[in-house]
């Protein structure tokens, strides 16, 4: 069950209107590396969680996407700032003005539909932990070249605060992986030679064909 409250989870504000930079914000509304993928991915892996606490952790971080999600949303709306006329709109705006009225939309900042195909869902806690901490990661980059890019201290505040989130869901995902790295997939992981050896196919190699002399067991494939 879900409840929404009549608050952002954190306040957003723009000092002016900047469509064009609307259009490239879309990017974390409804791209490979946004909070709509983030949520969904959570969301969907949570179904198959059979430990309670992480089970909570994916779900409750979910919520959290769908209040990133939102206030994304509230600010790309607020870039957008002014009516409906395509005739002054820049390459890279069309989209929000001949579809979508200004209103945000599910799609990234090349105009193109968000889609499921982006969540990573493999039923295995740890191949799915070691799937969010790269999401995180890969969403803070994004984040940042966002950042980069725009001089409004308003739309700078917010972005800064989600990108710190995205700092403190990795933390708390790799403490998970930390937990429970040695089941399901990660439990047989590299325990023969051939998971110790390293082909260079660079001639000359600067380097030997093994990672360590690490003896290797039997993998049990419980």
């Amino acid at each position: 069950m879900f409840k929404h409250e009549k608050q952002l989870f954190h306040p957003v504000a723009v000092e002016r209107p900047n469509p064009q930079y609307a259009a490239l914000l879309h990017e974390q509304l409804g791209g490979a590396n946004g909070e709509l993928k983030a949520a969904m991915q959570y969301m969907s892996q949570s179904f198959r969680v059979k430990d309670p606490e992480i089970k909570d952790l994916f779900l409750d971080i979910a919520a959290e996407e769908l209040g990133h999600m939102e206030m994304v949303a509230t600010t790309i709306n607020l870039l957008n700032g002014h009516d409906v006329d395509a005739a002054k709109v820049p390459a890279g705006e069309i989209q929000t003005h001949v579809i979508l009225g200004l209103n945000p939309g599910l799609i990234n900042a090349s105009g193109y539909s968000w889609t499921s195909d982006y969540v990573s869902v493999t039923g295995d806690l740890c191949a799915d932990l070691l799937s969010n901490i790269a999401s995180e990661q890969r969403a803070k980059v994004v984040y940042e070249y966002l950042y980069r890019q725009i001089e409004d201290k308003k739309v700078r505040e917010t972005i800064d605060f989600l990108l710190n989130r995205e700092e403190a869901h990795n933390a708390l995902f790799r403490e998970a992986f930390n937990k429970v790295q040695n089941s399901g997939s990660n439990r047989d992981f590299g325990t023969t030679k051939a998971a110790k050896m390293y082909f260079s196919m660079s001639e000359p190699s600067p380097g030997g064909n093994e990672f360590s002399d690490t003896k290797t067991t039997p993998p049990s494939f419980k």
